[in-house]
């Protein structure tokens, strides 16, 4: 007779052990950053980034041709290097107005640089698998559109006349780690982790006032918003030139996904 326990069936150990939409996600990240970089022209490469970068400037003409002067005088920089540039792409954006709204979704395809994506990558794996082993890929995506196109609003609304193209995921990350701090750092249950093979269970989320009480989120929720204040103020070298980083763009992502998370949040087993 045999006294061993019935394990469950063990399934292969996958060499990404992240859900399959993180790991897309994460995958065309990677594959649009080196078709810029190893296969396009620099004058397509060019041409890419004006289609699909979220450019604040473009916007405001595009609602209120009036603030073209505005625009153009916001253009003049002191730097002779790039005020010629600035002045052109300014007076090119003046003489033909276009919204772009798909813009305030697809800048977040492209990044300023090698090291700039890896770096929304590596927070996409960490923050982004529970939410979508959680809720699904359909609502881990609709997050992060949300969070996305959060963040690229409040940029424009911030800085309505700046002529700099904004580009990256980490508004629609910024999103996903709002949403995973409002149920990862729960401590777990009495018993479980005695055994090897269990799965978390499904906790509800937190209310704000529960959060306040959770010494792991308050740790966390302070040094993301000290984090960004700071990045806001200096300069990071995310491509060809130093650039300040979106702090508000983040910020924008971050609200809507702590705001919105409990209304996409769908019931039942966490999903793989």
């Amino acid at each position: 007779m045999d006294a061993s326990p019935d394990f469950p069936r063990q399934s292969r150990v996958p060499v990404f052990n992240m859900p399959s939409v993180v790991t897309a996600a994460i995958g065309l990240m990677l594959a649009i950053q080196a078709l810029r970089d190893f296969v396009l022209p620099e004058t397509w490469d060019i041409r890419l980034v004006l289609d699909l970068a979220l450019v604040p400037a473009r916007w405001t003409i595009a609602i209120d041709p009036a603030q073209g002067e505005e625009v153009l005088k916001a253009a003049v920089s002191n730097d002779a290097t790039i005020s010629a540039a600035r002045e052109a792409f300014a007076r090119y954006l003046v003489a033909e107005p276009d919204a772009a709204p798909w813009t305030f979704a697809s800048y977040a395809l492209l990044h300023g640089s090698w090291m700039h994506v890896i770096f929304n990558c590596v927070w996409l794996a960490a923050f982004g698998s529970p939410v979508a082993r959680r809720c699904g890929p359909w609502r881990f995506g609709l997050l992060a559109l949300a969070g996305t196109v959060a963040g690229g609003a409040l940029h424009v609304a911030l800085d309505p006349l700046s002529l700099a193209p904004l580009v990256g995921a980490s508004a629609g990350i910024s999103a996903l780690m709002a949403a995973a701090a409002r149920f990862v750092f729960q401590a777990p249950p009495p018993g479980y982790g005695s055994q090897p093979w269990q799965r978390p269970p499904r906790r509800p989320l937190e209310s704000i006032p529960e959060l306040m009480r959770n010494r792991s989120a308050v740790v966390f929720l302070g040094i993301w918003l000290v984090t960004n204040l700071l990045f806001g103020a200096i300069t990071l070298p995310l491509g060809a030139e130093s650039a300040a980083v979106a702090w508000d763009a983040h910020l924008g992502g971050f609200v809507v996904g702590f705001l919105l998370f409990p209304f996409i949040d769908g019931p039942g087993p966490d999903r793989a």
